[in-house]
């Protein structure tokens, strides 16, 4: 395939639009989701199969980390400020419950294969978090106000918060020991960057809403400005860059709720940068590790995949009835939180460059491989079952109707 790989650039864009164009299309013609189309695309872009995109490229990397973020950034804008402060609590409990089920199972594998306790906690960590990759199935179907996805969105939050702050627990421990001050800073970092977003950045917001004014460019500006520092701040005190994203986009919700928001940034989001963070997932795919790791540590693979799969499906039963939500509500919650894709990634890779004094790493090659199988399943999986969940959820309009009954005694703006 070395011809491909040195076509013009140019040449390697449109094919990537073309790609991106027909594959997802196809897609839904099969009754699957859109981003398998994109995962694909990554697969047949990728270096494993006809090389025209470099995955080391800047370009690429970038275009697939603004990607990232903009896919969490309006997870956070689409959520409804007033349903979510009434839930606000569920999320809490889902949360936590979504994280401790495959963070236990995983935690007990790792164990009884013979990881020691510091890295048992980062393979939990790594298995804990998810990323809503569904989202935009969601997003199609017109369920983003129903309060079992926005329950699940503020969810998400906490698990990759939680996930991402053992990794900053463990990585230090791995290095050079156990130090209570370095998990106090990190405690205290999170007490102040929390409300700081949320609270900070909705007044900033307004303010510069009013000197710039509310056009297209001047909104999208400030839309990727805002994202783009609360993802920095988040990277500089230790945490993932999609925890700041989130948090911007319920800040600019809150802020927008007294302007007009205009969706000019979202389409070229989903048409291009989203897209790309998706390929890139495909770039993951080499055959040789998926069948090698499958064919030389099964056990591991089958354990990392059942302590996931079982561990969100526990936890969507839990809360779901602990909650009083139906079981189409439980089957959606369940299938948005399979997918493990960017904390999961970012923890795994963080922890497999981790290296003590003995150059002994955090987890070692047979765990990543596992997580890179662990990604493809889960994301293709994940996305097929939210696609079937959230249809079946559609097919209930007395639901939504009295879902929407509740919502009438609520102000549509931000207080």
């Amino acid at each position: 395939m070395e011809f491909f790989s040195h076509l013009p650039i140019l040449t390697s864009f449109a094919l990537t639009l073309m790609l991106t164009l027909v594959l997802p299309n196809l897609m839904e013609r099969l009754h699957l989701p859109r981003p398998v189309g994109y995962i694909l695309a990554g697969v047949l872009l990728g270096p494993n199969v006809l090389a025209i995109l470099n995955p080391d490229g800047k370009v690429v990397g970038f275009f697939s980390e603004l990607g990232k973020l903009l896919l969490m950034f309006f997870a956070g804008f689409e959520v409804n400020i007033a349903q979510f402060q009434r839930a606000r609590n569920k999320a809490a409990t889902f949360g936590i419950l979504t994280f401790a089920c495959p963070f236990i199972f995983a935690f007990g594998l790792a164990a009884a294969l013979g990881y020691s306790n510091n890295a048992c906690a980062v393979i939990g960590s790594i298995l804990a978090s998810h990323t809503l990759l569904g989202l935009p199935i969601v997003k199609d179907r017109g369920l983003m106000n129903l309060e079992a996805t926005v329950v699940t969105v503020g969810a998400t939050l906490l698990t990759d918060m939680l996930s991402i702050f053992v990794l900053a627990v463990c990585v230090p421990i791995h290095v050079r020991g156990f130090e209570p001050l370095g998990v106090l800073e990190t405690i205290i970092w999170l007490a102040i960057y929390v409300p700081g977003i949320v609270i900070g950045l909705s007044w900033l917001v307004e303010r510069l809403l009013r000197v710039f004014g509310t056009s297209r460019v001047s909104s999208a500006l400030i839309m990727l400005v805002v994202m783009a520092a609360a993802a920095q701040v988040a990277e500089w005190i230790g945490m993932e860059g999609i925890i700041g994203a989130f948090l911007a986009g319920v800040s600019l919700k809150r802020a927008f709720g007294e302007f007009r928001s205009d969706d000019s940034l979202e389409i070229m989001s989903q048409a291009l940068f989203i897209p790309v963070f998706f390929i890139t997932a495909g770039f993951l795919v080499d055959f040789k590790v998926f069948f090698g790791t499958l064919a030389h540590q099964p056990l591991l693979v089958l354990g990392v995949l059942a302590a996931l799969f079982g561990g969100k499906w526990l936890a969507a039963e839990a809360a779901g009835r602990l909650l009083g939500y139906n079981r189409q509500d439980r089957d959606l919650m369940f299938s948005l939180t399979i997918p493990q894709v960017a904390a999961t990634l970012a923890v795994a890779l963080v922890a497999y460059s981790t290296m003590n004094a003995a150059k002994e790493r955090l987890i070692d090659q047979a765990m990543l491989n596992a997580t890179v199988v662990l990604v493809i399943v889960s994301s293709l999986v994940g996305l097929i079952l939210t696609q079937r969940a959230a249809g079946l959820v559609k097919k209930e309009p007395a639901r939504a109707v009295s879902e929407e009954a509740v919502l009438t005694d609520v102000p549509s703006k931000a207080e």
